[in-house]
């Protein structure tokens, strides 16, 4: 369970940094505007030069060299400053410079439209999800097609439980019909990966409703049961799955794990094995194997899974916490105490 958590945090954390490369176009193109501001300006050389500074990835000295302004900053000035700020990583500044100076840009602007777009980041990089929805929105009427804009959008869209809009956005991101079956599918991915278990069920079992062969549904749908304890529900779609896919190896996978919290450990050994002839590089199976090896009275079986799940992922404590268990019951304490150190300091690492 809480390896799950962990990778739910590290997913919807990889979706907020997506939402930075939004910007990039727009700062090349207000760029290419401020080149054209008239020489009299006397804020037009600092303005360029932030912007210089931001695209070289130095938001902070932009900041400091537009703040250096004062009263004397123009509406474009405050706009990069706000701009700078959000690449700094500082969206509760960049949403109080922008929402203070974008009423003041020109209609249609290429300023105006950046700070409508950075409004929107930054609200969704400081958790005002609901907030950024409008924003984007805008942006996405004036630059139709930019599918990272839609993915985002999609991901408010959830988060703020609004489902159809989530699965509309997804769809134009993955370029399928809105409701066809591949979005439904794609929504409830989304939706299961931010926690959202509720949505997503609705989602996926619409997608099977539509076509009761769509890859990949039934595995979803197993995983939130597994995660909610419904074990033999669990069971019966990962089962449907490898109907469907027979070389699915994550499914079998999850059929070893639900044999093995069942302690059915014949049972499981199989459907690990299988698991590894299909994907033998990744460490999961390895390490309930190690496990069912074990229990099963079958302790060199056991040392090489847990070792081999080590040699393809190092950093993972559980395959060094069981291996040291194994080696302390057979009676090899100096190896027992190294692994049994390397769990405790990976243990701190994930703290």
């Amino acid at each position: 369970m809480d390896a799950r958590r962990s990778h739910r945090k590290r997913t919807r954390t990889g979706a907020v940094r997506l939402t930075r490369v939004l910007v990039a176009l727009s700062l090349a193109s207000a760029a290419a505007a401020a080149a054209g501001q008239r020489a009299e300006d006397p804020a037009a050389a600092a303005v360029a030069e932030a912007r210089r500074l931001i695209e070289a990835g130095q938001p902070s000295a932009a900041i400091e060299k537009l703040e250096a302004l004062g009263a004397t900053a123009g509406p474009v000035a405050l706009e990069v400053l706000g701009v700078a700020y959000y690449h700094a990583n500082q969206p509760a500044r960049a949403i109080e410079r922008l929402q203070s100076v974008v009423s003041r840009l020109p209609s249609g602007s290429a300023e105006r439209r950046e700070a409508i777009q950075v409004l929107g980041l930054s609200h969704y990089l400081a958790g005002h999800i609901a907030e950024s929805i409008p924003y984007l929105e805008e942006t996405r009427t004036a630059a139709p097609g930019d599918l990272k804009l839609e993915y985002a959008l999609g991901m408010a869209y959830a988060q703020t439980r609004q489902p159809a809009k989530a699965r509309e956005a997804f769809a134009r991101s993955f370029h399928v019909p809105a409701d066809s079956p591949a979005a439904h599918l794609l929504a409830g991915q989304m939706m299961n990966r931010l926690e959202l278990e509720d949505l997503a069920e609705a989602e996926l079992k619409r997608a099977l409703e539509r076509d009761p062969k769509l890859p990949e549904a039934h595995y979803l749908l197993a995983q939130i049961a597994i995660f909610r304890s419904r074990l033999d529900e669990g069971l019966a779609l990962l089962r449907g799955e490898l109907a469907i896919n027979p070389a699915h190896a994550m499914a079998l996978y999850r059929i070893g794990d639900i044999y093995t919290r069942q302690s059915a450990w014949p049972a499981a050994i199989a459907a690990l094995q299988q698991s590894i002839w299909l994907n033998p590089y990744f460490s999961g199976p390895y390490i309930l194997l190690g496990k069912a090896y074990g229990k099963t009275g079958q302790p060199a079986a056991a040392e090489d899974m847990l070792r081999r799940a080590i040699q393809y992922d190092p950093n993972n404590k559980s395959a060094h916490y069981l291996l040291a268990q194994l080696l302390q019951q057979t009676g090899r304490a100096d190896e027992a105490r190294r692994e049994f150190a390397i769990a405790e300091r990976l243990q701190g690492d994930v703290k």
